[in-house]
């Protein structure tokens, strides 16, 4: 495979900006599998940059499970609304809310400490920080309430 298409590949992959997935790809000899793991490392790295700027926007998500009896209220913030306003924020939103409903943590911080429903590999942090590294700002899961009947 050129190295064009394994980098076309690992953007479509993790949705990093084709210079990102290119350096992580040089990184890694050209193994889109340890090119992946690179790029989770600077997701992290990027999120402790950021985590120091204020999250003064953001949206509240609703989930209600399909059979009704489950429903989350979620408080996701980012810096701006510009990136509250993204479809990746967005779709983050849901995959939290989702996680929620479906796994009942106390506290946004054993939420953030569960793997994740959709890749065990992920903790729910991880999916934070990735999301981080894609959209370039702060973003805080600030509350939540699930409710269930």
């Amino acid at each position: 495979m050129a190295d064009l298409d394994k980098v076309k590949e690992l953007r479509e992959a993790t949705s990093i900006s084709y210079a990102e997935c290119a350096k992580a790809l040089k990184e890694a000899g050209g193994d889109i599998e340890k090119a992946k793991e690179v790029l989770r490392k600077l997701g992290k790295k990027v999120a402790r940059k950021k985590s120091s700027r204020v999250a003064g926007d953001g949206i509240v998500e609703a989930y209600i499970h399909s059979t009704g009896k489950v429903g989350v209220l979620l408080e996701l913030r980012s810096e701006t609304d510009f990136v509250a306003r993204a479809k990746d924020f967005k779709y983050l939103a849901h995959e939290i809310a989702m996680q929620i409903a479906s796994m009942d943590p106390e506290d946004v911080k054993e939420l953030m400490a569960q793997d994740y429903i959709k890749d065990t590999s992920k903790k729910m942090k991880d999916l934070v920080d990735e999301a981080v590294a894609k959209l370039g700002e702060n973003i805080v899961v600030q509350q939540f309430t699930r409710f269930e009947i």
